[in-house]
């Protein structure tokens, strides 16, 4: 009985990350056309563009792991809804300065928001299918922020573009994720009516 209600959180657990993933590749997406299409022309769209983006992953992180057994429960998840709420303020105080001060923030919550989705995707490994591709996206995320703090030195002013690329590259990671588990759950569900 008690491995059976095990079974089943774990399902709905599953479900739950399906759903997840797609939104936020959905959400990835969304931004990525926003960021090209109004923000390459406006200043002021670009900026609140560049807020949402964390405090939107500050917002999904945090229901992740509410709905995944509480933030006590994932503690890498608590800690980069904190990073992203200190990172959406930091945007906003650095877009008073200078896009190159944007571009570190940024950079700088890319290495740290990836490292703790790395560490969030290891701690799910064993329970969860798809987190290959989260472990992926995280060390990318990573490797892009320090590639930012770089760009963030040099005398070249970058835009909103700088960063579409890894928004898209991140879509396509939660992208991969959601599939691979709706696949999963497809396939299960052959084998116990098969079975």
């Amino acid at each position: 009985m008690a491995n059976h209600q095990l079974d089943l959180v774990r399902v709905d657990r599953e479900r739950w990350l399906k759903q997840y993933y797609f939104i936020r590749a959905a959400f990835s997406v969304a931004w990525v056309v926003a960021a090209l299409a109004a923000g390459a022309s406006s200043a002021a769209i670009a900026g609140a563009l560049l807020v949402l983006y964390p405090a939107w992953d500050a917002a999904a992180n945090f229901v992740d792991a509410s709905r995944s057994g509480g933030l006590n429960q994932n503690r890498t998840q608590a800690l980069n809804v904190i990073v992203s709420l200190v990172t959406t303020i930091a945007v906003l105080i650095a877009l008073q300065t200078s896009m190159n001060a944007v571009l570190g923030v940024f950079g700088t919550w890319a290495i740290m928001s990836g490292l703790l989705q790395l560490g969030t995707a290891i701690r799910r490994w064993k329970s969860f299918g798809a987190q290959w591709a989260m472990v992926l996206s995280g060390g990318q995320s990573a490797l892009a922020g320090g590639f930012f703090v770089f760009q963030a030195t040099t005398p070249m002013s970058p835009t909103i573009a700088t960063v579409t690329g890894y928004a898209a590259v991140g879509a396509v990671y939660f992208l991969v994720s959601a599939v691979w588990l709706a696949v999963s759950e497809w396939r299960q569900h052959r084998r116990a009516q098969l079975g």
